[in-house]
């Protein structure tokens, strides 16, 4: 009913910047929070962050000031801005939503297939 395509992923040198970007389709009625998640090889997938429909923004304390996320409401859409990559932000990249989808009237929480990201020289 509801699809979460994530595209932007790739290979980058330490330093570089990537821009992940994640499209949401289906019987939408409304979404509510969007963001990005990731998970490294051997570790839970963890929060790097949220943006509400209002536009208020939520970030994991150890990406303050290098990531940014945003969202066009009209498209459907949300961003990761990702600068000063390190190689420890390595990881898959899960886009998440929150969506009311038409005739439900319950709100739901859908995920992408995920984008890896690499970082290394």
């Amino acid at each position: 009913q509801v699809q979460l395509v994530e595209s932007g992923g790739g290979l980058v040198q330490p330093g570089g910047s990537l821009r992940l970007s994640c499209a949401a389709s289906g019987s939408i009625y409304s979404i509510g929070t969007m963001g990005w998640y990731r998970q490294a090889p051997g570790k839970q997938r963890e929060l790097v962050a949220t943006i509400t429909g209002a536009g208020s923004t939520n970030y994991a304390d150890s990406l303050k000031g290098r990531f940014t996320i945003s969202r066009d409401n009209a498209k459907n859409t949300v961003d990761l801005q990702m600068n000063s990559l390190k190689p420890e932000d390595t990881a898959v990249y899960y886009c998440n939503a929150d969506v009311e989808v038409y005739g439900l009237g319950r709100i739901h929480p859908y995920w992408g297939q995920g984008t890896q990201v690499t970082v290394s020289s």
